[in-house]
């Protein structure tokens, strides 16, 4: 049975809907994120209760409350801890809502084990956050797996959230596949390429809470996650947040092509050659330039790593990456 196409279903459950021989299933609005309990009898005619008017939802069903929490659900919840800032773990989050609709646990349960991840998180712990205490023992084992082989990890986390919401990864991830090649082993590689690039994305803007380092830019549609080191260079650090910067699309470009840097002080530099264009009545290089010498706003937790920057600023001014710094 097919659903209005404004609502989408996370779930259908066993549990005994309101109308005779129903079922309840979970949906979602994909306007406003609202998620809520329908009949399957009648799911397919239903309008959100939050932004369509419709009527008000049944209670969602939270049969895995209270259970132990299995590798597979521990994954998928490992993913959303590093999409959403520390401060950002509360049972009214969106995300963390709807992944607990998913998952057939309350909100609260999903804030709790999100929780526990944090006081294994080192980035944390640097900033005297301790998390929750107590936590299970596979919450370190999936912590200490993703330590191991990170990108095989956040490939199969994508994986299993997709077999649970019976879409595709490409869908799950958020990607754009308008360029994608044919199903086959070409695509599956690019695809699992572009879920972890997707994942850093997603990591690092929210580490910086979705604004530009240097500019303070808002708008996230213009902001990106910028490599220090880049991706093809440096495998082991791929998935490093310390090895990022969330910088607005035009500084992004100025230092991808080593136009600027930022130096071990986290100050902003840009290369001569832009200046001299900007004398040249260039009005947008006079914007971009005019964050010359200022600091990064640095995020709250993976401050970018001293040795990445100093091996990019070594390139930008023509020096070896291996060099000590001066």
């Amino acid at each position: 049975m097919s659903v209005n196409p404004n609502q989408a279903v996370l779930r259908k459950t066993e549990q005994p809907g309101t109308d005779h021989n129903s079922k309840v299933w979970v949906l979602r609005c994909t306007r406003c994120g609202e998620c809520y309990g329908a009949n399957s009898t009648d799911a397919w005619e239903r309008r959100c209760p939050n932004c369509g008017g419709g009527w008000p939802g049944l209670p969602i069903p939270t049969e895995r409350e209270g259970q132990n929490w299995n590798r597979e659900e521990l994954v998928i919840a490992f993913n959303l801890y590093n999409q959403i800032p520390f401060g950002a773990i509360h049972a009214r989050n969106p995300k963390l809502v709807e992944l607990a609709a998913i998952l057939g646990r309350s909100p609260g349960s999903v804030s709790f084990k999100l929780s526990n991840f944090a006081r294994l998180d080192p980035s944390l712990q640097a900033r005297g956050i301790r998390g929750l205490q107590h936590g299970a023992k596979g919450d370190q084992e999936v912590w200490h797996e993703f330590a191991q082989r990170p990108e095989a990890l956040v490939y199969e986390s994508a994986r299993l959230l997709a077999d649970r919401l019976g879409g595709t990864v490409e869908n799950v991830a958020e990607l754009d596949e308008s360029d994608l090649p044919p199903p086959g082993v070409e695509r599956e590689a690019l695809v699992r390429l572009r879920v972890n690039q997707e994942f850093f994305r997603k990591r690092v803007l929210s580490a910086y809470e979705f604004r530009c380092c240097v500019t303070g830019l808002g708008i996230r549609p213009l902001l990106v996650a910028s490599h220090i080191v880049p991706w093809a260079e440096d495998a082991a650090n791929r998935l490093n947040p310390k090895n990022g910067l969330c910088l607005n699309a035009l500084h992004d470009r100025a230092f991808d092509r080593h136009l600027m840097w930022v130096d071990s002080d986290f100050t902003v530099r840009f290369a001569p050659s832009l200046r001299e264009s900007a004398q040249r009545s260039e009005t947008c290089l006079a914007w971009l330039l005019s964050f010359e010498g200022s600091r990064l706003k640095l995020p709250k937790k993976f401050t970018p790593d001293a040795d990445f920057l100093r091996q990019h600023s070594a390139r930008c001014l023509g020096e070896s990456p291996s060099a000590k710094p001066r």
